[in-house]
């Protein structure tokens, strides 16, 4: 936690109000939890209510970007293109695309189809066809706030076996945030969302997960989808992550282009779904962010 503060100085969450009598009690109870051997969030991962609302400004792009695309993908189109939208939308909206050059990476989007478990990289060769399976990843940064979500597109007509994949993965979402609550452990939301997708015949990514996000494209903590209950960080209001777990059809195993450096792919070439949401942890349960 963060250094000792005065029972009468200024609250750290920037309220204006005396610790005592706002996040003291908070605080105690994170300690306490803390020496119990668990993992606890640092202040600098619980948001305040002005970091909240700008990162809500920043998702109303997010989202906004996000239905443009689904009203406008469509067979024979060509993942750059979607990339093109996802830029052109953001920037109108007086946002900016977060991925574009972050740690090198070269487009505005991700757009992973069918055995691309994420991180696709968007290309004018790639070429949209009946019965593809695709996730587009998209984040904005608007005034120095990050939203991050994604969704998946059936194009055309798509066989019912990878119709189900996308259902599910959808699903395993909802099963996760079921568990999102305050005083509650990642490791709840993870396991719920492995046994889900298991109880499908389905395995979930163990390599690549999702994060905190608000104030940063990436913040602490990671989040896994192969974890046990009672396990994991400690949930408490402010946080705010991600919940994106990759269901593969088949083998857990992937693996990472080494021509391009970012594209994960499923080792045994079958399909792979993903869904994400950006999720802030309140008094009393959650509220989505972005999806």
């Amino acid at each position: 936690m963060s250094q000792k503060i005065g029972r009468n100085d200024p609250c750290w969450c920037k309220s204006g109000r005396k610790y005592k009598v706002c996040h003291q009690s908070f605080d105690e109870k994170i300690a306490r939890i803390k020496d119990a051997g668990h993992i606890v969030p640092d202040h600098d991962m619980i948001k305040t209510k002005e970091q909240i609302a700008g990162i809500k400004e920043s998702a109303k792009i997010n989202i906004a970007v996000l239905d443009y695309v689904a009203g406008h993908i469509k067979e024979g189109m060509s993942t750059e293109e979607i990339d093109r939208m996802v830029y052109e939308k953001t920037t109108r909206m007086g946002g900016v695309p977060a991925p574009l050059n972050y740690q090198g990476y070269p487009k505005s989007s991700c757009t992973s189809v069918n055995d691309q478990v994420c991180h696709g990289i968007p290309s004018k060769n790639d070429i949209l066809k009946a019965g593809d399976i695709l996730n587009v990843d998209i984040s904005t940064r608007l005034n120095g706030y990050y939203s991050d979500s994604s969704r998946m597109f059936c194009i055309g007509e798509v066989s019912p076996e990878k119709q189900k994949l996308v259902r599910v993965a959808r699903e395993c979402i909802d099963a996760g945030l079921k568990e999102v609550k305050p005083w509650g452990f990642l490791g709840d939301m993870g396991q719920a969302v492995h046994d889900y997708a298991f109880s499908h015949g389905y395995t979930v990514v163990r390599e690549i997960g999702g994060h905190g996000v608000g104030l940063e494209f990436h913040e602490d903590p990671w989040v896994g989808y192969n974890s046990k209950r009672g396990t994991e960080m400690l949930m408490v209001p402010g946080m705010i992550f991600t919940i994106e777990p990759m269901i593969n059809m088949g083998r857990v195993e992937i693996y990472i282009d080494d021509k391009n450096g970012w594209t994960a792919y499923t080792e045994d070439g079958m399909p792979s779904a993903q869904w994400e949401v950006q999720v802030l942890v309140t008094e009393d349960g959650y509220e989505i962010i972005s999806y």
